[in-house]
C-alpha cells in the first residue's frame, strides 16, 4: 500500500469516528479511531479523538494515555497538555493537572510570540 493510500485509508477511519462520535456512538468510534491509528501511528488527530471519547466514557486512564503518546510525539502540541490537565483534575491529581495547565500556557504564549514576528 502506498503511503498516499495508506493516509487515505486513516482519514477515511478518522471521519467515520467523527460521525459516530457526533451521533454519540463512542464505542465505535474508539474502534474507528485505533483503526486509523492501526494505518498511521502518528495521526495526532486520530489520537485527540481517541482521547476526547476515552474521556465521555469517563476512561481516564485511557485518556491519559493517548494523551501522554500525543505529548510524546508533539511536546509542542497545546491541546495534548491542555487534554491532560483536564484528566488529571478528574482523577484528582491536582499537582500534575497544575503542571500540564501551565506547559498549555507557556506553549500557547510561544504560539502567540511567534505569530506576532
Amino acid at each position: 500500500m502506498s503511503d498516499s493510500t495508506q493516509k487515505a485509508a486513516a482519514e477515511e477511519h478518522y471521519y467515520a469516528a467523527l460521525d459516530l462520535f457526533s451521533n454519540g456512538n463512542h464505542d465505535q468510534a474508539i474502534r474507528e479511531y485505533k483503526a486509523a491509528l492501526n494505518i498511521d501511528p502518528s495521526f495526532t488527530d486520530a489520537m485527540h479523538g481517541l482521547c476526547r471519547a476515552h474521556q465521555d466514557l469517563n476512561q481516564l486512564d485511557e485518556a491519559i494515555a493517548v494523551a501522554n503518546r500525543i505529548a510524546a510525539l508533539d511536546a509542542n502540541d497545546i491541546l495534548a497538555h491542555t487534554s491532560l490537565s483536564i484528566l488529571y483534575q478528574k482523577k484528582g491529581m491536582v499537582p500534575e493537572a497544575e503542571a500540564e495547565a501551565n506547559k498549555a500556557r507557556v506553549l500557547g504564549w510561544k504560539q502567540q510570540l511567534q505569530q506576532q514576528k
